[in-house]
């Protein structure tokens, strides 16, 4: 239980200072990549890039683009 006390404040601290990163459309997406929507639409379906649903809109996370990226090249 004296672990478990120690520890807690550190999690909320670290919880209080980090910043979501920043979610991107897939108009933003496709603009950024020079391609249409449809093909991102295409990736995201064949399970080449990953997409969070928020709502009933699709937005891909910067990490997720950039790991898109690392294994495309």
């Amino acid at each position: 239980m004296t672990i478990r006390n120690n520890i807690a404040p550190a999690i909320h601290r670290a919880r209080g200072t980090a910043k979501p990163a920043p979610l991107r459309s897939i108009a933003e997406v496709a603009a950024l990549l020079g391609v249409s929507t449809r093909t991102v639409r295409r990736l995201i379906a064949g399970g080449d890039l990953l997409a969070h649903r928020i709502g009933r809109s699709l937005r891909i996370s910067e990490a997720d683009l950039s790991a898109f990226l690392a294994r495309a090249r």
